[in-house]
């Protein structure tokens, strides 16, 4: 089991790998062009996973996909899952070993919201100040302002600091400088927050609720709800981080439910329309603060990162994804029917542009009806 107190930092910067590379990998494999359409049968896993036997089945290059598995070696990987129509399409390592998600559980709380603010137990307009919510240092009466949905995406103009590191409140505006709602910054105060005012709503443990309202309904395989606990410095901030710990097979299961717009087989997991409302752009990425982060691939959702942008290559739109640090993530591509988990131990890093290069060689291993 490894743990770690701090999210760490996550960038949304990376030096592109361009359309040019992936077509010129499904070149070297005689695949086309990656298509749009998604996979023609749809299922769902089990007690365990179905794995594809024959890739060209569901359109992929047999032989590319085993070309990823040196890559993979090349890297800092733990375990990947790929998944295309609800069945294993690539995998390697571990992927039942359990460890933290740093910021991907962000993406996992805004997930949790969604029963609850169908049924009117959370009302995302409501404020801090509504809420009674103060902090450390005090609360200014402007970032009492803030509402539950200004938390969940990024908004709040609260510049107060968090419990944990691991964002850009460093690179924050004055207190009190922005009007709720109106400036995203990653702030650990706001997803912290978030988590407190989930907890005070619902009057439920956020763990008890991932166990109840996703492990059980997904069928996780390796879940251990005593592995779960908070942490954080309450001496800098009352709101703690919740870390989550689960497999890169139980990722899979998480974004899988993403991608099916939160249908599980039969059962709405999800609100209607939830997981597309959480997935969707809120903060476009010429909008991203600090301005580091403009003129890159992502815009922000609610908690979920969103391929943005006029250089985002096909394959990518509609395409969102958690980021952790060190290596942590569940991206769900729509135009392939795909999903993919992947983690690092921490303290041994895969960089996003080391994991954008296995994004890349899936989609270059997409060679539709021509395989």
């Amino acid at each position: 089991m490894h743990w770690t107190t701090a999210d760490g930092p996550v960038s949304t910067r990376r030096t592109l790998s361009l359309p040019a590379l992936v077509f010129a990998l499904a070149a070297a494999f005689g695949c086309a062009q990656p298509a749009v359409e998604p996979a023609p049968e749809t299922v769902y896993p089990g007690a365990s996973w179905e794995r594809i036997s024959d890739p060209a089945s569901a359109g992929f290059s047999a032989e590319a996909l085993d070309a990823i598995h040196p890559y993979v070696e090349g890297i800092n990987t733990t375990a990947v899952m790929a998944a295309v129509g609800g069945r294993v399409l690539f995998e390697h390592g571990p992927v039942d070993e359990i460890s933290y998600l740093a910021s991907v559980r962000k993406s996992i709380l805004a997930m949790l919201y969604g029963r609850y603010v169908e049924d009117g137990t959370i009302d995302l307009e409501l404020t801090v100040a509504d809420l009674g919510m103060d902090d450390v240092q005090g609360l200014l009466p402007i970032e009492k302002q803030a509402r539950v949905l200004d938390l969940v995406t990024a908004r709040s103009g609260v510049y107060h600091p968090a419990s944990n590191s691991g964002d850009n409140l460093a690179d924050a505006p004055p207190r009190g400088s922005q009007e709720p709602g109106t400036y995203y910054l990653y702030s650990n105060w706001d997803f912290n927050a978030a988590g407190a005012v989930f907890e005070q709503l619902t009057e439920r443990n956020i763990y008890d609720a991932l166990g109840t309202d996703l492990a059980l309904p997904l069928g996780f395989e390796d879940w251990h709800r005593w592995i779960h606990r908070k942490s954080g410095d309450a001496t800098r901030s009352r709101n703690l981080a919740y870390h989550m710990n689960l497999s890169t097979r139980d990722m899979t299961r998480i974004g899988y439910l993403m991608l099916r717009g939160g249908m599980w087989r039969e059962e709405r997991v999800l609100p209607d329309g939830w997981a597309e409302r959480i997935s969707g752009l809120v903060t476009p990425s010429e909008e991203m603060n600090p301005e580091s982060r403009r003129g890159g691939d992502f815009g922000y959702g609610y908690m979920w990162w969103i391929w943005d942008g006029p250089a985002v290559p096909e394959a990518f739109r509609g395409a969102y994804t958690g980021r952790g640090a060190w290596g942590q993530y569940i991206t769900v591509i729509p135009s392939l029917d795909m999903v993919v988990a992947h983690k690092t131990v921490p303290e041994v890093a895969t960089p996003w542009d080391d994991y954008m290069g296995i994004l890349d060689r899936l989609v270059a291993a997409h060679c539709g009806p021509d395989c």
